[in-house]
């Protein structure tokens, strides 16, 4: 059973050692890195910055028109399967209609 501290990276994966020179032990392919409270600070703060000063976000105008647009193609692209599905299934009965 292991008991984990706050830490991220830590198995017991490893490798053995090839060197005569040193013990039979193993080599963790994963060292363990502890979770640095002043790093994730500064990526949080950074990432609110980035949200808030430097992304450019669409005004109401463009996100409508926008919205039309995905939804024009949306119906268009429905349509263009339903009346596929309705032809594969007319070919199919044909087919089995042949067959009996």
């Amino acid at each position: 059973m292991h008991i984990y501290s706050i830490s991220y990276g830590c198995g017991s994966i490893g490798r053995a050692t090839v060197s005569k020179t040193v013990g039979s032990g193993f080599e963790s392919l994963l060292p363990c890195k502890k979770l640095d409270m002043e790093k994730l600070l500064a990526v949080l703060k950074e990432s609110y910055v980035e949200l808030t000063q430097k992304v450019t976000w669409p005004s109401w105008e463009s996100l409508q028109a926008s919205t039309i647009v995905v939804l024009v193609a949306t119906i268009i692209m429905t349509t263009f399967v339903f009346f596929m599905d309705l032809g594969a299934k007319t070919v199919m009965n044909l087919i089995y209609s042949l067959n009996s």
